[in-house]
């Protein structure tokens, strides 16, 4: 299973990188952690929104209202849950702002849509227990250095009550692993630097180089 992260794919020359990674890995199905871009892809993908995204686009997808040509095998994860070779993986789209987080999610406008509210949290605290999270956001305790601390509340809350075996991060640019309240945390470099394979009887993750293009 193809693992991937950023890729800002609104630029032919990242857009080439993102099918070269798909053209090594040959997947079945991929993941990926947000800041996508493009959504006509080669095979079935699970993937989460990011802060940088056509906002068109993941609307019609939250909506199921996509009648676009250049919408292709791209599954928006919007605070549910899918069941996925054997493992439940859940997701949430988005990213967190204090001022942002206790609006309804119709009071978003513009670049606003990039974030989550509290009701996208709490939809997804009721899936229940999941094998894989997928976010966009870090939890507190993970090793990525930023200008800023790093660490997301309610993804803290998501880790208690979802119980992941595993939590997918994108959105910092860099690879790191840790474990945070049980679950094994890894934040993932962006799809010019590194893809990853995830092995759904093990729940191992490997990461490669990207390969230039």
């Amino acid at each position: 299973m193809l693992v991937f992260g950023d890729a800002h794919a609104n630029t032919p020359e990242r857009r080439r990188v993102l099918e070269r990674v798909y053209e090594v890995a040959d997947p079945d199905v991929a993941l990926q952690l947000g800041d996508l871009f493009y959504y006509e892809l080669p095979v079935e993908t699970y993937f989460i929104a990011g802060n940088n995204e056509d906002f068109d686009v993941i609307d019609a997808l939250r909506h199921g209202r996509v009648r676009s040509s250049n919408v292709k095998n791209a599954r928006l994860l919007d605070s549910h849950e899918v069941e996925v070779q054997g493992l439940t993986i859940g997701g949430l789209s988005g990213n967190f702002a204090p001022t942002q987080y206790d609006k309804p999610r119709s009071a978003l406008r513009g670049d606003r849509r990039r974030h989550f509210v509290r009701n996208d949290v709490q939809r997804l605290k009721r899936v229940g227990e999941v094998d894989v999270l997928l976010t966009h956001e870090a939890p507190h305790g993970t090793p990525v250095r930023e200008e800023y601390s790093v660490g997301c509340g309610p993804i803290d809350e998501l880790l208690d009550v979802l119980e992941p075996d595993l939590c997918l991060v994108g959105h910092h640019h860099q690879h790191t692993e840790t474990s945070v309240r049980g679950t094994r945390v890894i934040t993932v470099a962006p799809t010019w630097k590194s893809y990853y394979e995830l092995d759904p009887e093990t729940r191992s993750v490997e990461r490669f180089e990207t390969p230039s293009v």
